[in-house]
């Protein structure tokens, strides 16, 4: 019972927030997608306004998040080992 009240805890806090995780993102007629390389993501996105490192529970790096604003929304994109691992559109 546990599990699933946590499970639908989680889900619902996700719901709440806006966020949206995806596999891919449109920029104009390019596309983006998990596994593409960082240089990609600068190429279709420019610059991002924030970096982020991200760390594990001993403080050692694993990965960066990199922050975009596109319109209306914040693009944030984990980068590890030099590729786009994962994409998350927040309203």
């Amino acid at each position: 019972m546990r599990i699933a009240t946590a499970t639908m805890f989680a889900f619902t806090l996700l719901a709440a927030t806006g966020a949206h995780a995806a596999d891919s993102y449109a920029f104009g007629n390019r596309v983006l997608t998990v596994g593409d390389s960082a240089g990609k993501l600068v190429e279709l996105a420019g610059s991002p306004v924030h970096k982020e490192p991200v760390e594990n529970k001993f403080g050692a790096h694993e990965a960066e998040r990199w922050e975009f604003r596109r319109d209306d929304k914040t693009l944030i994109v984990t980068i590890r080992d030099g590729k786009v691992h994962q994409i998350d559109e927040v309203y």
